[in-house]
C-alpha cells in the first residue's frame, strides 16, 4: 500500500508538485491547529484564574460591607489616616479594636483595586488569623496590622503565580517562613498583589491579571516587580506591604510611587523561592510602607528568635536597638553618582538634601566613589543573572502568552546563541567606547521598559 502511494507521488521519478504542495499545506495546518489548541488551554487556563479573583473580590465586598452594617460608627477615614507605629500603639493598648482596622482596610482596598487594578486575591483566611490572635495572651509587634504580599510570596491555600500560567491551579501547601513569622508577631495577611510577567519587567503588567497603574497618575506604571504593593500602599488601601527585590523590584514601585521601601542585605531575611532566578543571584524580601518608622517597627518584628529557628541560613542578628537609636555622631559615607549609572536630576537632589540634613544634625558626611562599580555590574551582577543564558527564564514561559510588554525582551533571549556572538561581532567595536549601561539609557531615553528591553539584549550580546 505504501510503494504504490510512492508510485502516486513519484510517477517516472518525478515529485508530483500538487503532492508536495499539499503535504506543506496540511502540516501547515496541523501547526495552526496545534498551536490554536495551545493557545485556547491557556486562554481557558486565565479566564479560570480571572473568575477565582473576582470571586475572591466579591467576597471581599461582603465581609466589609457586613461590618459596616454592624458597626455603622466605626471612624474608617481617622483609621486609615494613622501611621503604623501609631495604629500599633493603639492596637495593643485595645483604643482601636482588629476588627475595625482590618474590616476598614479590606474595605479600602477594594476601593484602590477598583481603580488602578493592584489584588490578586482576597485572603479568607484573614478572618480566622483574626480571630487566632485575638485568642493569644502575648500580642507581637504588629498585633492586629492588616499586610499586603505580592503575588509571588508563598501564603497556604493560595496560588503564587508570577504572572506565569503554568504556576496557575498550584495551590501553596504551606505559608512562607515570611508569612509564619508576620503572623506569629500578630500582623494578618489579607491580599496578594499584582505582579508582571515572570517578574523581570519594570511595569507592572501580565495576561491573567492584567495592568496595574499608578493611583497617582494613572497615565503612569506604579513600577515593578512589586508594582501591584505599591499600588495599593500608595492609594491608602494597604498600611504594610512585602515585596521582593533582584535588580530594583522593591526600590523602583517605592519612587515612583512615593513610598519607602527596604531591600535588606541578602539573606538578612528568610528568601521566598524565586520563580525564574537561580540561587547565584541573591533575591531579598523586604517591606514597603509610607514612612521610615514602618520600616523599622517591621524590622524590629522579624528579626527574631521566630525567624532564625525556622529558617536557620538567616544568621541570629537580632535588630540592633541600641545603633538604631543612638544619637552619636556618625561617619556617613555618601555619593551621587558613581560613574556607572547615570542619576536623574531628581535622585542627585535628594542625595544633596539628604547630606545636609544629617551635617545639621551633627554626622560628618564623606564624599566616596564605589570600588570596582564596572567589574560588580558587568561580571558579577550581569553575567550572574544571566549565566544560564536566560535558559531558566525562558523555561518558565513554556506553554504560555508573552505579555506585550515583555516580548522584545523575550524575543532577544530567544536569539540562537550564534546569531547573538554574530550580532557581539558586530556591534561592540562601533559601541567599545561606552558603557553597556550607559549606551542602552541612550537608546531609550526616559522609558524604563525600553530602557530594560535594550539593557538587557546589551547583557546578553557584550557580557
Amino acid at each position: 500500500m505504501v510503494q504504490a502511494d510512492w508510485r502516486l507521488l513519484l510517477p517516472e521519478g518525478e515529485v508530483d508538485p500538487h503532492a508536495v504542495v499539499a503535504l506543506l499545506c496540511g502540516s501547515a495546518i496541523a501547526v495552526l491547529v496545534w498551536r490554536w489548541v495551545g493557545q485556547r488551554q491557556i486562554q481557558k487556563k486565565m479566564d479560570q484564574a480571572r473568575r477565582t479573583r473576582d470571586l475572591s473580590l466579591e467576597r471581599m465586598e461582603e465581609v466589609a460591607r457586613r461590618f459596616k452594617q454592624q458597626n455603622p460608627g466605626i471612624q474608617a477615614g481617622h483609621i486609615l489616616s494613622l501611621p503604623l507605629v501609631e495604629l500599633a500603639e493603639k492596637l495593643k493598648e485595645g483604643s482601636l479594636s482588629p476588627e475595625s482596622v482590618l474590616y476598614t482596610y479590606i474595605d479600602r482596598a477594594l476601593e484602590v483595586t477598583r481603580e488602578v487594578n493592584c489584588v490578586t486575591d482576597f485572603m479568607q483566611g484573614c478572618e480566622e488569623q483574626l480571630r487566632e490572635v485575638r485568642r493569644k495572651e502575648e500580642r507581637g509587634l504588629l498585633y492586629g496590622i492588616p499586610i499586603s504580599i505580592k503575588n509571588h510570596i508563598g501564603c497556604k491555600g493560595h496560588v503564587s503565580s508570577g504572572g506565569l500560567v503554568q504556576f496557575l491551579g498550584r495551590a501553596e501547601e504551606e505559608d512562607s517562613v515570611i508569612v509564619q513569622v508576620l503572623k506569629r508577631q500578630g500582623a494578618i495577611p489579607f491580599v496578594k498583589t499584582n505582579v508582571p510577567q515572570s517578574m523581570i519587567n519594570y511595569d507592572c503588567s501580565n495576561l491573567i491579571y492584567g495592568q496595574t497603574v499608578n493611583p497617582l497618575n494613572h497615565k503612569k506604571s506604579p513600577g515593578g516587580s512589586s508594582g501591584g504593593e505599591g499600588a495599593l500602599i500608595a492609594g491608602g488601601g494597604s498600611i504594610l506591604g512585602f515585596g521582593t527585590d533582584v535588580a530594583g523590584s522593591i526600590r523602583l514601585p517605592s519612587s515612583f510611587c512615593g513610598l519607602c521601601g527596604l531591600k535588606p542585605t541578602g539573606n538578612r531575611l528568610s528568601n521566598c523561592s524565586s520563580l525564574f532566578i537561580k540561587s547565584w543571584v541573591t533575591g531579598t524580601v523586604g517591606p514597603m510602607a509610607r514612612d521610615v518608622d514602618s520600616l523599622a517597627l517591621c524590622m524590629r518584628a522579624l528579626l527574631c528568635d521566630d525567624m532564625f529557628c525556622l529558617d536557620p541560613t538567616v544568621p541570629p542578628l537580632p535588630f540592633n536597638e541600641e545603633v538604631y537609636s543612638s544619637s552619636i555622631s556618625l561617619r556617613i559615607g555618601y555619593y551621587d553618582g558613581d560613574s556607572y549609572f547615570q542619576p536623574s536630576p531628581s535622585m542627585r537632589r535628594a542625595v544633596q538634601e539628604i547630606k545636609k540634613l544629617l551635617q545639621e544634625a551633627g554626622h560628618t558626611l564623606v564624599p566616596f566613589t564605589p570600588p570596582r562599580i564596572d567589574y560588580m555590574v558587568d561580571e558579577l551582577f550581569t553575567r550572574g543573572l544571566f549565566s544560564d543564558g536566560a535558559a531558566n527564564l525562558l523555561d518558565k514561559f513554556k506553554g504560555d502568552i508573552v505579555d506585550l510588554t515583555l516580548k522584545s525582551q523575550i524575543n532577544c533571549y530567544r536569539l540562537p546563541i550564534l546569531v547573538k556572538k554574530i550580532l557581539a561581532l558586530i556591534l561592540k567595536p562601533v559601541v567599545s567606547h561606552l558603557d553597556v549601561y550607559p549606551l542602552c539609557t541612550l537608546i531609550a531615553v526616559g522609558d524604563a521598559q525600553m530602557w530594560e528591553q535594550s539593557s538587557a539584549f546589551c547583557y546578553e550580546l557584550f557580557s
